[in-house]
């Protein structure tokens, strides 16, 4: 076994995929924000997309309001879009110094990202709070994914060229193989 050294306990491997969510506020304006913490869970019946979001920011407030919203996966072309949205408050106004296509979600009533490969949209079913963090378990109403992906023999992530974070971005290298190709 290899040595280990003690790095303290701020330290998180959270290896996580990189979404933007989409709400509506109250005047109808869509808002986007960046969020990496994002699972999915069982209730018995059905999966859950479980989304945990920290501060004031106002796409938070936005789905506390509304209990919709989209989950757009981040692809790496789309990291100058995840800074903006990141950079920019929507407490100060709309988000409109960068150039995005938005489209209506096809069954929430949600605005969703065009360049996004994978979309979730969501209704929120259960919200928990642990300190200024609010978790949404959400049922997954829809999810859209680009025409010329194929998904049909499972899910080959490098198709979405998804972005993951853990501290810093990262990007998938290669498709490895399925559970029992290293038996």
């Amino acid at each position: 076994m290899k040595k280990r050294k003690s790095v303290g306990s701020h330290q998180s491997m959270c290896v996580q995929p990189t979404f933007i969510i989409g709400t509506y506020d109250e005047e109808g304006n869509a808002d986007f924000a960046p969020i990496t913490w994002l699972s999915v869970t069982n209730d018995g019946d059905r999966f859950l997309l479980v989304v945990s979001m920290f501060g004031t920011k106002k796409t938070k407030m936005n789905v506390q309001k509304t209990g919709r919203f989209s989950a757009n996966l981040v692809s790496t072309d789309m990291l100058p879009l995840v800074d903006y949205f990141g950079s920019v408050s929507g407490h100060k106004g709309l988000k409109t110094g960068m150039s995005y296509g938005v489209s209506e979600g096809e069954t929430v009533k949600v605005p969703t990202l065009d360049d996004s490969r994978w979309v979730y949209e969501l209704e929120v079913q259960k919200t928990v709070t642990c300190g200024e963090s609010d978790t949404f378990f959400c049922e997954i109403k829809n999810v859209q994914i680009s025409e010329d992906i194929n998904i049909s023999d499972g899910i080959d992530l490098t198709d979405f060229d998804p972005v993951v974070y853990s501290g810093h971005y990262h990007s998938l290298g290669e498709h490895l193989g399925k559970i029992g190709d290293f038996l």
